[in-house]
């Protein structure tokens, strides 16, 4: 039989190594062997295959209960906070070009006539803003 490292063995070294390889990554992500959308393209059927196999298989739901609510919350507390502000900043532009055609189907959008507070008749002011968000996204554009 082969040597095999323990498991704590290889996490800790896995730990202590691998955050000194950023130079490697960004490298990686600038040099790819393939370029992402070429090689992600190249990738849609064996992509629905594997997910149509995985929601056969109830992989996900297996994954849920796998990690837990308190695994979650732990991954989530220990990652999220540091990494939320820059992801919002780092973001901010892409966000911005991606709302923008939907904050302007709703500046474009002509509402019903408002009625006092709590009148039923409201209701279609929200939908004619549902409906033009949705027409918006159904198109494509």
């Amino acid at each position: 039989m082969p040597e095999v490292k323990s498991t704590a063995a290889t996490a800790e070294k896995w730990g202590r190594v691998t955050p000194q390889r950023t130079e490697d990554y960004e490298r990686g992500i600038a040099n790819p062997r393939r370029p992402w959308e070429q090689a992600t393209q190249a990738a849609v059927q064996n992509y629905n295959a594997g997910i149509t196999a995985s929601i056969t298989k109830g992989s996900f739901a297996r994954g849920v209960a796998r990690t837990g609510q308190a695994g979650y919350l732990a991954a989530a507390q220990a990652k999220g906070p540091r990494r939320f502000a820059e992801g919002v900043q780092v973001g901010t532009s892409k966000y911005a070009a991606r709302v923008a055609p939907y904050l302007d189907t709703i500046r474009a959008t002509t509402l019903p006539p408002r009625f006092p507070k709590g009148d039923p008749r409201n209701i279609a002011r929200v939908a004619a803003i549902a409906k033009a968000l949705s027409d918006k996204k159904l198109s494509g554009s």
